[in-house]
């Protein structure tokens, strides 16, 4: 018999395909309070990382900004792009299919946005019904990746151990997250070219490839006794 199973899946870049929305969104809050960022510098430098770590590492380099201004930046960032969710935003290629494939496992969301992104993001692609209210935000549980508090505080919400987990991320930062926390972790790495995936953690390049890595993870534990007689 295979080993019991929990899935947990990032959302961004992971089940829907956000960031480009994010990045535009992010650039033209980011230039408006005199920090100078692309949306191209997400993808190549910040993808994964909570907004306001952006912000220091920009402050770092640019100097700083009113911290009176950041909270209401953030808010009519997050307005903004909570908008475009609801009617650009479509799922990543081969999310809808692993997802159908896989509706037998227990399955939650772990994401660094905040609940009402999740949300927003999943009922806009249609992938809202598998998941329930098994959404676990960083702004919830008051710690965001690369810190694996947030995975070991889903985890445990589930009522699974680490072990017992499997975690599918996009973002070297959420990998690492995982992985600290103890987990298998499947890197869906959709830039080969230039991301290298984790020591310890699966890649596969198409989300069309992850219940053939789920049903192969479940079946380690029976391989490896059938090894070992």
């Amino acid at each position: 018999m295979g080993r019991p199973l929990c899935l947990l899946f990032d959302c961004d870049g992971t089940l829907v395909d956000s960031e480009p929305l994010l990045a535009d969104e992010m650039a033209t809050a980011l230039n408006a309070v005199g920090l100078p960022f692309q949306a191209s510098d997400y993808v190549g430098e910040f993808r994964g990382a909570r907004f306001r770590r952006i912000v220091a590492a920009l402050e770092n380099r640019h100097g700083s900004v009113d911290p009176a201004a950041l909270e209401p930046l953030e808010a009519t960032m997050r307005a903004n792009l909570n908008r475009r969710l609801a009617t650009e935003l479509t799922p990543i290629e081969g999310a809808s299919d692993a997802l159908a494939a896989l509706a037998d496992y227990p399955m939650g969301v772990v994401s660094n946005g905040p609940e009402s992104k999740i949300r927003t993001s999943l009922v806009a692609t249609g992938l809202d019904t598998l998941f329930g209210d098994r959404l676990f935000s960083a702004y919830t549980a008051n710690c965001w990746k690369p810190d694996p508090c947030l995975y070991r505080y889903a985890a445990s919400a589930l009522g699974y151990s680490p072990e017992q987990c499997l975690a599918i991320e996009d973002s070297v930062v959420g990998v690492r997250a995982a992985l600290e926390a103890g987990m298998r972790v499947v890197h869906l790495n959709r830039y080969p070219d230039v991301e290298e995936t984790p020591e310890g953690a699966i890649m596969i390049t198409s989300m069309f490839q992850l219940p053939a890595v789920v049903a192969r993870v479940v079946m380690e534990p029976v391989l490896a006794r059938a090894a070992g007689r």
